[in-house]
Order: C-alpha cells, then structure tokens, then sequence
C-alpha cells in the first residue's frame, strides 16, 4: 500500500478531530492589533473593523461598511429621564473594560479557545442553537405536540405581539445570574425579532443576556446576539462565531461578561436593547443601552426579514435535559416567580415596537405564552413610569413541577 495513503488510513479520529478545530479557530480568531485580558478569564482581541469574521461571507467581499443608520427610531420615553429610575444601562460594564478599551477602527471580539469549540456537540454545531427552541405561543397546546416539551427541551416564558408588520423592536430588561443544573443547559432573556412560519425557513434576530456554561465555559451573565434564516438549522449563529452580523462599536464586545447584576432585594441592574430596521438601505441594527450602536444585520441574510417581521416575542427561555418528563432546577430570570414583584422577580418594561414610520410605539394586544406555568410564569402590566412591562421567570423544579 502507498505510504501516503496507509498514514491517511492510521490518522486517528481524534488528530482529524484536531485539525477540524484548528482551522475553525483560525477562521474565527483574527489578527488582533491589541489584546486584552479580562479578570473573568476571557481574552478580548481588538480585530481591524475590515478583519471580522462577517467579510468571510462571499457576499460581503466587497462590502461598503454602513458606519451609522440611516433613521434612528423616535422613542416614546426621555431617555435622560429613564436613566434616574433605577440603576441603569450607564452603570453597567463588561468585566474586560477594567484592563483596558479598543482603539478606533477597531472591535472587541472575544477569543474562541479550543476548549470552547470542544465543548460544543461538533465542530460545526459549534456556536448555533439547537432547531426547534423558538416559543410557539400560535401552535396547538403543548401537550397536544410532544415536539415543544420532548425533543427540544426548551421551555419560555414570554409576552408578544403578532399580526402586523413590526420594523423593530425595544425594552429594558434587568439582568440576573440565573443558576444552571447542567453544563448542557442554558438560561437567557431576549427579544426575538420574527419573520416567516415556525417551520424549516423561519427568520429571527435575537438579542439579550444569557449564561450558558457549554457556549461560554462559566456561569457568567453575558450580552449576546443571534441570528438564523431557517430554524436554527445551517444558517447563523451567537454572537460573531460565524459572518454574517457587521460589527462597528469598539466599546462593547459581544459574548462577553455584564457586571454588575441585579440582587435578591438588592439593587436593580437594567439594560436596554433596540433593533430595528434601516428601510432605506434594508439592514437591521442593533443598540445596546442610550448610546451604543453596536453594528447591523445585512438585509440579504434573510428571506422574510429582507422585508419585515410578523411578529415579535420578549422573555426568558431555558434548556431543560432531564428525561423523561422529569423538571430541571435551571432557574429562568432570577429564578423566583412574577407575582414576587419588584427586587425579587425579573422583568421587561418599556416594551415597544418599531412601526414602518420609523416609530417607536406600545404594542397592541400584548400575549403571553408558557409551556409550563407551573415551573416558569409570566404577567404582564401597564402603568405611566414603566408603559407595558411584564415579570416573568420561576424556578424550574418545584413541588408544583417535578
């Protein structure tokens, strides 16, 4: 037999496996101009704004980057005037800003290590969330489709909006270290932005804080993104763990660590996101707090959301592994119920969506949904401080849910 072809036949599994993960990292971790190290562990690199991973995208190659919208939303609140209410976006921080900024022209990503992208079920899975973990709240009772609770495992507790054409969505969400039982399980809260039927081709943005010990390798509350244009299947991804979304802000790095949170009883730690779609040029932008326009979606990735969104969700969801229609002690939110209220239960407030005059507006006929009220809840509310709010969270397992 040929030599070359023998060592080819005896290259175990695992060197195939390493050099699988080698090149991934290659491709995801640019030349950074500056390094910084967080106190969390997290290595921050400070890429060239023309060097991030979006222009790996063929159709990018040639891409002129959009360095501002081209229409900012106009709010319904004063955004000076929330900024007195509780402990708000301007006094949150990512743990590596200690150490250090991005100079100009360049961003923050944070460093994809080997033992991330072991983590993860395969090279390519690596990144991506599972198909099927988007709530449902249209379809048919959840016990009527063992898909929602069995196979997916993912559970929501969540209010939303369908029925029209939304160009955007916004709320402030204040942020909590729920605690996870298993590494494979994770706890986030978000906005989804949705396009198209809940079937193979379903178009979502999403945006929010999340702890999830497989992605990120600790129990740490982080700022994510994500985006897919077909459930979740080939397409898209967290944060910039593939191309696709355009970064342009050099002071926040996405996938990396909030601090502070919100306590028990304790102060309140909030933080707002926006996004909403540039109709002239058909990109879809994301704002992280008051001041921070952290960079867009390009229109050609989607297919439903090239146009608009048909509906919009805000919530919590988890992962719950157990088997066997046994209940996880992942906690959503703060992990205590919404009828506990303010200082105890998580909540979304200042719930607004984008309309196609460019206006930020309370949502019409505000749902809820939940899988299982008994392990995670939601309510919802109005009032002149907050406009349309809800609380929503809870335990997992509990005597009410085993």
């Amino acid at each position: 037999m040929d030599l070359a072809l023998l060592s080819c036949a005896r290259q175990s599994p695992a060197s195939r496996q390493k050099l699988q993960v080698d090149r991934h990292l290659k491709r995801l971790n640019k030349p950074p101009v500056k390094t910084i190290e967080s106190p969390d562990g997290d290595i921050i690199d400070c890429v060239h704004i023309s060097h991030q991973p979006a222009f790996d995208h063929p159709f990018l190659k040639d891409h002129k980057i959009q360095m501002r919208p081209n229409y900012h939303p106009e709010g319904l609140y004063d955004d000076n005037k929330m900024n007195t209410e509780s402990k708000e976006e301007n006094t949150i921080h990512q743990l590596w800003h200690v150490n250090g900024m991005c100079p100009e022209d360049t961003i923050p990503i944070r460093r994809t290590k080997e033992e991330d992208v072991l983590r993860a079920s395969s090279v390519k899975r690596h990144g991506k969330k599972k198909h099927r973990s988007i709530p449902m709240p249209r379809s048919i009772p959840s016990s009527a489709d063992p898909d929602i609770d069995n196979e997916s495992g993912h559970q929501h507790a969540i209010a939303y909006v369908e029925g029209d054409k939304y160009y955007g969505a916004k709320a402030t969400m204040n942020v909590w270290e729920p605690k996870i039982q298993q590494s494979n399980e994770f706890s986030l809260s978000q906005i989804w932005i949705l396009g198209g039927s809940f079937g193979q081709d379903l178009n979502s943005i999403e945006a929010g804080w999340q702890v999830s010990p497989d992605l990120y390798g600790d129990n740490n509350t982080r700022l994510f993104t994500y985006w897919t244009s077909d459930a979740y299947q080939a397409t898209g991804c967290y944060n910039l763990l593939c191309s696709g979304f355009i970064q342009i802000n050099n002071n926040i790095a996405m996938g990396a660590s909030i601090s502070p949170v919100s306590g028990f009883r304790n102060s309140q730690y909030d933080i707002s996101i926006l996004v909403w779609k540039d109709q002239k040029e058909g990109n879809w932008w994301m704002q992280f707090g008051d001041g921070y326009v952290l960079g867009y979606w390009p229109s050609f990735l989607f297919s439903y959301l090239a146009d608009s969104a048909s509906m919009i969700e805000w919530g919590g969801e988890v992962v719950n592994s157990e088997p066997d229609g046994h209940h996880t002690t992942t906690q959503m939110g703060s992990g205590r119920f919404p009828e506990e209220g303010f200082g105890k239960a998580s909540y979304f407030r200042k719930i607004q969506v984008v309309d196609r005059e460019n206006n930020l507006k309370s949502p019409k006929d505000l749902g809820t949904f939940t899988e299982q009220s008994n392990c995670y809840d939601v309510q919802t509310g109005s009032n002149s401080d907050w406009g349309h709010y809800f609380y929503y969270g809870g335990p997992g397992q509990n005597p009410n849910c085993p």
